[in-house]
């Protein structure tokens, strides 16, 4: 008989997700204890400096102005709890309010607008691996907390509240009038692109016209997409995300219905300092403004996982999960800031190239910052230059066509001293048909 003791017993992979979930959760729910706690030290700092100095800085407002940061993060917190009020719209369990627990199962995909095409408000989750398409660190799935497994919650670390800061900073860029300049730049190009390529198609039968959103973040091109009149459907795994594209796709009922302060953050390199504490109101379109009838879903989980299953796959029973194939069935797939994502960016490249249809389109805008590069946590990363990028393209099966290079920002500081700018690429690529 065995008697060792087992220090390292598998974890139930659904447990895990569940354990991570819940972990986003409480990240929300302590926004304003994690961030009244730092602006504190701003206070403790203040009190440090000789009385003269103190003096100064009050004259000019700068104390006052930490009073008015308290009021901005309460207000940010009363934002985020209805973001999180109903965590569990994503599952098949109640959410335990106290404890926060959480427990999604089976595939998660929600749907959005009008007409025999929508099952609003319908759900299922799949997939625990992949990665936001917002550009920053990677997803950490290592929390626990205590349920099944009796392990002790953890609290939300640094790198947690900085993805929580960017998920706000994404409602700028999708959602409000101030990131009209960025989403220009970035969507409209795409949207274009499709417009162009399928303008023999009337505006009344787009609808048969499937275009697919991987890294698709809190949903605004997806959105656009489906206003256009095509079937769109946005692909997303950060929990972050999700949970904040459901709320402003599903729980919103009038322009400009929430207002949040994503700049009262950090005080460097700033020109004003009513810049700190502008605020910044969502959504700028109402959500619910689709054509009737109209197809706009939003699927949780990797993109690998999801559609890189093929006819043989479901035809040997490998998928065992209720997925089905998406070989063939796009007729476009839009990519912003995501390809930069992939741990593999060959198989990034063959599932695109996979589910489109013969003739169909790969619309692409992004940088290449690889996500995985230098990562600690053991996951293969494969950096490829971008005449890389082109060349596997090729190799694929893709014709590339208008490309062109669109300087543009990501979620930067609206009125700041200092702007990363991407010089991002831009392509059409076609599917080549079989030879006869």
């Amino acid at each position: 008989m065995d008697n060792q003791p087992r220090h390292h017993e598998e974890e139930d992979p659904d447990e895990l997700e569940a354990q991570h979930f819940a972990h986003v959760i409480r990240t929300f729910r302590e926004y304003e204890t994690y961030h009244l706690s730092a602006n504190n030290r701003r206070r403790k700092d203040f009190h440090r400096l000789p009385r003269k100095n103190q003096e100064l800085l009050e004259q000019v407002g700068w104390k006052k102005r930490l009073e008015e940061i308290d009021e901005k993060i309460a207000a940010n917190q009363a934002f985020l709890d209805l973001i999180v009020d109903h965590p569990d719209i994503f599952s098949h369990e109640d959410v335990d309010d106290d404890e926060h627990d959480h427990e999604p199962h089976g595939s998660h995909q929600h749907s959005h607008g009008h007409g025999p095409h929508s099952s609003h408000g319908s759900h299922s989750h799949s997939g625990r691996g992949g990665h936001s398409h917002a550009h920053g660190a990677h997803d950490d799935h290592g929390h626990s907390h205590e349920g099944r497994s009796k392990k002790k919650k953890e609290k939300p670390t640094d790198f947690d509240m900085d993805k929580l800061r960017s998920t706000m900073k994404q409602f700028v860029r999708d959602w409000s009038e101030q990131g009209k300049t960025e989403r220009d730049l970035c969507y409209k190009p795409m949207m274009d692109a499709l417009l162009d390529h399928f303008s023999d198609i009337p505006q009344d039968e787009r609808l048969n016209i499937r275009v697919l959103v991987p890294g698709a973040g809190l949903a605004r091109l997806a959105w656009e997409v489906s206003h256009l009149g095509f079937a769109s459907q946005g692909n997303e795994f950060s929990h972050f995300m999700l949970l904040s594209s459901f709320f402003v796709l599903n729980r919103t009922e009038q322009i400009n219905q929430h207002t949040l302060y994503p700049f009262i953050h950090s005080f460097s390199n700033v020109k004003s300092s009513s810049s700190i504490t502008s605020p910044v109101s969502i959504p700028d379109v109402q959500p619910s403004d689709l054509p009737q009838p109209s197809d706009f879903s939003l699927v949780a989980g990797d993109f690998i996982e999801i559609y890189g299953v093929t006819d043989e796959d479901v035809r040997s029973g490998k998928v065992t999960d209720g997925k089905s194939s998406q070989e063939g069935q796009w007729n476009a797939v839009l990519t912003c800031f995501f390809i930069d994502t992939a741990k593999d960016i060959v198989e990034y490249l063959r599932i695109i190239h996979q589910v489109l249809v013969p003739g169909g389109i790969w619309v692409n805008l992004g940088p290449l910052l690889w996500h995985y590069e230098n990562n600690t946590t053991g996951d293969v990363s494969i950096e490829a230059s971008l005449d890389e990028v082109k060349e596997l393209a090729k190799a694929i099966g893709f014709e590339i066509s208008q490309e062109k290079t669109i300087p543009t920002t990501y979620t930067g500081v609206l009125d700041g001293m200092l702007r990363y700018e991407y010089q991002t690429e831009f392509w059409v690529a076609t599917k080549k048909a079989p030879a006869s």
